[in-house]
């Protein structure tokens, strides 16, 4: 394994931890996995770092819910997406890692402030207009923003909303969506060396966090309060991404 402070991989640790946590109803958490991810090990390499763990926790969420929802439902959110992850692609190999990370503390502000538009304009969302162009937009946001951030959560919980989609169908359709999605990007990120053999190794000792935040997410739900845990939420990653967008 590689030779790293026992301090970075604690804090590594508890990112796959979050990201783990994040599968079980805390969608916020993978967040947190994304800035601790960048401060370790650079934004531009986090991306990568981060992307076979999502995979892992993919294959792991998605035999929960195969029951609900259908890959037919799915297939409209695909070509958009996937010209999102291109676009993405082509602007992650031309960043610098001081850009990734201004880069990623934007994506984290604006996903951010999705998640508060959510939270608080539910109602508005719902009467949206189900149009060809939200449709398109939203997925090819999806797929920029979970090609340069892992970090495109909010945008596929707005896009349900406006859908109407019930609990069961959002979950089934996500799993399947981001499933196929971080597969896909896999290649792209391993042709620009953003997955090798070190990140691999890494994620390799980090895949105890992932089964735990997985496991234990279920309980955790049970005993924190959500509005208190989001309003923390809230105000760390504003300021973590304030801190990206500005160093």
């Amino acid at each position: 394994m590689p030779d790293l402070p026992t301090t970075t991989w604690l804090l590594a640790l508890f990112g796959a931890f979050s990201l783990g946590v994040s599968k079980t109803g805390f969608p916020g958490m993978a967040l947190i996995n994304v800035i601790i991810m960048a401060e370790l090990f650079g934004a531009k390499a986090s991306v990568g770092m981060v992307l076979p763990l999502l995979i892992v926790c993919d294959l792991t969420v998605y035999p929960l819910f195969r029951k609900h929802a259908s890959w037919k439902q799915v297939l409209p959110m695909i070509p958009p997406a996937v010209c999102g992850v291109l676009i993405g692609w082509l602007m992650l190999g031309q960043f610098s890692d001081s850009a990734a990370k201004k880069t990623i503390g934007v994506i984290i502000l604006f996903m951010l402030s999705f998640q508060l538009v959510r939270a608080l304009r539910a109602e508005f969302l719902v009467h949206l207009p189900d149009s060809t162009t939200f449709r398109l937009g939203s997925g090819l946001t999806i797929g920029i923003s979970t090609t340069l951030a892992n970090a495109a959560g909010p945008i596929y919980s707005i896009y349900a909303l406006v859908h109407k989609m019930e609990k069961n169908d959002f979950l089934g359709i996500g799993a399947r969506f981001f499933l196929f999605l971080n597969i896909f990007k896999a290649p792209f990120l391993g042709q620009l060396n953003l997955i090798n053999i070190e990140s691999l190794k890494i994620d390799l000792a980090l895949l105890p966090g992932i089964f735990a935040g997985i496991l234990l997410g279920r309980h955790l739900i049970k005993l924190v309060p959500q509005k208190v845990f989001e309003s923390l939420l809230y105000i760390f990653s504003a300021a973590a991404g304030l801190r990206m967008l500005m160093s």
